[in-house]
């Protein structure tokens, strides 16, 4: 039979305070393995120092407590592997971001930054499946991977192949304010009925500034830095939203390296560019 231990030594065995031993209590995780009913005293047996230890680990990986739990539940060993690589797979990428976030940072305080050149180009009315909405910032990466896919599958179902690159089309009052409209479109040659969220539009025709955004969209923002600098001095700035053509997107490819966002600023043309 194993040895107990009082909650302090426990505490010491695998360096998880008291409170935390108590929060893992409270929320099932790990269980003292019996509690004085007289006093309410926790002990715990030297069998479960080692649980005790995978759960610091997993939680130095900022693995959540209920992925924790999931894990130390299940009996088949094939599932517990699927959960732990896919924490796994999700801290990478997190890494991925950070360093990318680290070496754009980086470039911008040694002024290294490179800039795409900027252009005019006029685009034409355009026929397209879109998903649209009235949503908060804090809302827009989650909507819009949501969008971006309802749009494929319904046209992949209905074998409607796109007839122009995916675009986007989002209003200053959701940067200004933190909520305004926003409409993911794939162009159509011709009109598609309605299903579910996606819906026939026509998106019209503009005069735009624009540039090329080379990687990930997490880093966009310096795209339109530089559009709004340049519109500021060289354009006519007019009323419209902000469009983004995904040139080469994550329907393409999963390279964040590989892709490449056209952002367009309205403006009114006066020839010059």
């Amino acid at each position: 039979m194993p040895a107990a231990l009082t909650i302090g030594d426990f505490s010491r065995a695998t360096q998880l305070s008291v409170k935390t031993l108590r929060h893992y209590h409270r929320v099932g995780l790990l269980a003292p393995a019996d509690i004085d009913v007289s006093n309410g005293y926790r002990r715990y047996t030297t069998d479960q120092i080692q649980t005790a230890q995978v759960i610091r680990r997993f939680r130095d990986l900022d693995m959540p407590l209920d992925q924790i739990h999931a894990v130390l539940e299940t009996p088949d060993l094939g599932r517990r592997n699927e959960l732990i690589s896919a924490h796994l797979a999700s801290l990478e990428q997190n890494l991925a971001r950070a360093q990318s976030a680290v070496a754009s940072l980086r470039d911008l305080l040694d002024g290294s930054s490179s800039v795409a050149p900027v252009s005019h180009r006029r685009v034409g009315e355009t026929t397209a499946a879109a998903v649209s909405a009235v949503i908060s910032i804090g809302d827009l990466v989650p909507w819009y991977l949501g969008a971006l896919g309802e749009l494929h599958a319904t046209l992949d179902a209905r074998g409607v192949r796109p007839s122009g690159p995916t675009g986007g089309t989002f209003a200053g009052e959701l940067f200004a304010d933190e909520r305004g409209q926003a409409t993911v479109f794939v162009p159509t040659a011709t009109e598609i009925p309605r299903l579910g969220r996606v819906e026939p539009v026509v998106v019209p025709a503009a005069e735009l500034a624009v540039i090329v955004h080379p990687g990930s969209l997490a880093e966009v923002d310096t795209a339109y830095g530089a559009l709004a600098a340049y519109v500021a001095n060289h354009a006519l700035a007019v009323d419209g939203p902000i469009r983004e053509y995904y040139l080469v997107g994550r329907q393409d490819t999963p390279d964040e390296s590989a892709w490449r966002t056209e952002v367009g600023w309205p403006i009114f043309s006066t020839g010059k560019g």
